[in-house]
């Protein structure tokens, strides 16, 4: 069985449809789950999930409430609730295509080595356009990611994104689930559980895939376009990546040393997106590594 948890918070405008999306796929009821873990939403999330259900009532589908508050708490509360052998996390507003579960359950068969993986996830902005100072560096703000139309595997310091992530369920068993003092909490913008947990991930030498046909189409609300929305999430990665290397000696050190050279990065891109009159490509890199330094810091 294939389980589908999605965490939710507040987020009454999206959550049926994605519920809905994957209700609607072509895939025999029977071979999955959907869970639902509702983190003290104070909106119409609750009745927007009782209305699926009444709509989708064959779906096997649970909906359940976490009073701990974070992202963390949800999705491990969902991941205890759980029944698959596979466990899917997707993010509350990414809506999955009609075969996304007939071709993950494929590639969970074609590769047995695979302990976990990432799919593939388009933006979908709410403005109808891409903001204009968008970069390849920066696309993994807006929780997208597209390696191409292979199979491969995550290396070096890539890693899926959490809004289309999944698990074998001997995995988590193996590493352990996410790291609660890490990811977001109502309306902050700190992550790192994820980073986290892929590094333990790969640490444990276990195999991680980027599945290109597993997809889905994420909402990005006008908001998340604004350069004050790139400082705000920079401060927060900044944060939780001093709170995540505060375990290991002189991981913060060595924290602070990448962020000089990333900075080296940040500099080179700079110049040259200002040289290709691209000023707001240009000044976005910019302010978004110095929010990242100030959260660190």
């Amino acid at each position: 069985m294939i389980s589908l948890i999605v965490c939710t918070y507040n987020r009454d405008a999206y959550v049926y449809k994605t519920l809905e999306h994957i209700a609607q796929n072509d895939f025999p009821y029977e071979q999955y789950e959907i869970i639902l873990i509702d983190n003290n939403s104070t909106d119409n999330t609750a009745a927007e999930c009782s209305r699926f259900h009444c709509n989708y009532p064959l779906v096997n589908y649970l909906y359940v409430k976490e009073t701990q508050q974070g992202l963390s708490y949800a999705r491990n509360r969902g991941y205890v609730e759980s029944k698959g052998d596979c466990v899917v996390f997707l993010d509350d507003d990414a809506f999955v295509e009609t075969n996304y579960l007939k071709n993950l359950s494929e590639y969970l068969q074609h590769y047995p080595e695979m302990q976990a993986f990432g799919g593939r996830i388009y933006p979908l902005y709410e403005t109808g356009r891409e903001p204009e100072w968008m970069s390849p560096r920066l696309v993994p703000l807006v929780s997208a990611i597209d390696k191409g139309d292979v199979v491969v595997p995550f290396e070096g310091k890539s890693y899926p994104i959490g809004a289309n992530m999944g698990f074998r369920r001997e995995c988590l068993d193996k590493v352990g689930l996410f790291n609660t003092a890490l990811g977001r909490s109502k309306k902050n913008l700190m992550g790192g559980e994820e980073k986290d947990i892929f590094n333990r991930i790969k640490q444990a030498s276990l195999s991680v895939l980027y599945l290109p046909n597993v997809q889905v189409h994420h909402v990005i609300p006008e908001f998340r376009t604004t350069i004050e929305f790139v400082k705000k999430m920079g401060e927060g990665i900044g944060q939780s990546e001093k709170i995540r290397c505060s375990d290991n000696r002189g991981g913060y050190l060595l924290a602070l040393v990448k962020e000089l050279w990333k900075w080296c990065g940040s500099m080179v891109l700079f110049v040259f997106y200002l040289l290709r009159g691209e000023a707001p490509k240009a000044n976005a890199i910019v302010k978004f590594r110095w929010s990242v330094t100030k959260g660190l810091l």
